[in-house]
């Protein structure tokens, strides 16, 4: 790995797919989503040491989250923990991020990940991403593909040019969470493949892509080295998050620039974006279930059910739902239903407040 690569993790989401696990004040990231003694960030911290170096490695996060960051990685200094003013999607945060770590190293590499991805096999994650490094210049943004198994409506898709045979490929277009006939339609062409979002890029080229695509987020976030790494970098920010838009980097950056490509990898990944998500991953029972938690089952498959040990759930011809009493909130809706989650959401929020949320 080279010595200039710098790590930024991206941590402020609110998680509302997962609800009602996931809530306002302690969202997915910081859970325990897989059963394996660790949050996903934590998993993700972890996962990451093994190539790039601590003091590389920056968190950024909604300032809500600060003391979550600090609980979960102790050993993180508060100099590596970026924190966001104003939630303001993934633009935002790469470009934050991005320009502290330019104006640290003028050289460096970035890796920019969600905090809550699974990667299941990291010897061949880490092989992806070296070939990604070994790939960066002035211009290349480079991210990470996953060969499509279902047309799933939660992630983005990557159309590439497949008339090569180098590893990095030209991307040809993007396409952010489609409806299911779109989505079908792309796994039935063969060459679009699902977007990781995990992106790779040289500061430079970023940076350069911002000040040509997106010259308002360059103007806000650029500073001359007069702010960033010294005392005044709050105020900066605070200022640079104010005038900022909230938006993708996607649409940003990505699908204005001719200079993406992507890297396709096969290291069994899942964004953990949703219940159904988490459902194709854990094991099942001979109904095919999902079941956590004090439950009995009659007549019924394909559900995932997530309960404490205390209260007994009882099911009798249930099938193809999702059932999840989480603290003071018992959700029960069709498996597949993560589409509509945020209007849900919305209609909690407006007849019972934050209460639930």
């Amino acid at each position: 790995m080279k010595d200039n690569t710098y790590l930024i993790i991206m941590a402020g989401g609110t998680g509302t797919r997962f609800w009602p696990m996931s809530k306002t004040e302690k969202p997915k990231q910081f859970l325990d989503i897989l059963g394996t003694g660790e949050s996903l960030l934590q998993m993700t911290y972890s996962r990451f040491l093994e190539i790039i170096d601590a003091d590389k490695i920056f968190v950024i996060t909604n300032e809500a989250y600060s003391d979550w960051i600090k609980e979960q990685i102790p050993s993180l200094p508060d100099k590596n923990i970026l924190l966001e003013p104003y939630r303001r999607n993934t633009a935002a945060c790469i470009a934050y991020g991005s320009y502290k770590i330019h104006q640290l190293d003028p050289d460096a590499n970035i890796v920019a990940t969600p905090a809550d991805h699974a990667i299941f096999n990291e010897r061949k994650f880490f092989e992806t991403i070296k070939v990604a490094l070994n790939s960066t210049d002035d211009k290349r943004l480079i991210t990470l593909g996953i060969k499509a198994t279902r047309p799933e409506t939660g992630y983005g898709y990557i159309q590439y040019l497949q008339n090569t045979l180098e590893p990095v490929k030209k991307v040809k277009t993007f396409t952010e969470k489609p409806e299911i006939s779109l989505a079908e339609k792309f796994i039935e062409s063969g060459d679009f493949v699902w977007n990781a979002g995990i992106f790779i890029w040289s500061s430079k080229a970023i940076i350069n892509a911002f000040k040509q695509y997106d010259p308002i987020y360059n103007d806000a976030f650029e500073d001359f080295g007069q702010a960033y790494n010294t005392e005044r970098e709050n105020n900066f920010v605070k200022k640079a998050y104010a005038q900022s838009k909230g938006i993708s980097i996607d649409y940003s950056i990505l699908e204005k620039s001719p200079d993406v490509y992507m890297v396709l990898g096969d290291f069994g990944w899942s964004d953990l974006g949703s219940w159904n998500s988490v459902y194709q991953l854990k094991g099942k029972d001979n109904q095919g279930q999902v079941i956590e938690g004090n439950v009995m089952s009659f007549h019924s498959k394909n559900n995932m059910v997530v309960g404490s040990k205390e209260k007994l759930i009882v099911l009798y011809g249930i099938e193809d739902h999702l059932i999840a009493d989480c603290d003071n909130t018992l959700l029960v809706c069709p498996r597949n239903l993560e589409s509509e989650f945020r209007d849900i959401l919305k209609s909690v929020k407006n007849e019972k407040g934050d209460k639930y949320l």
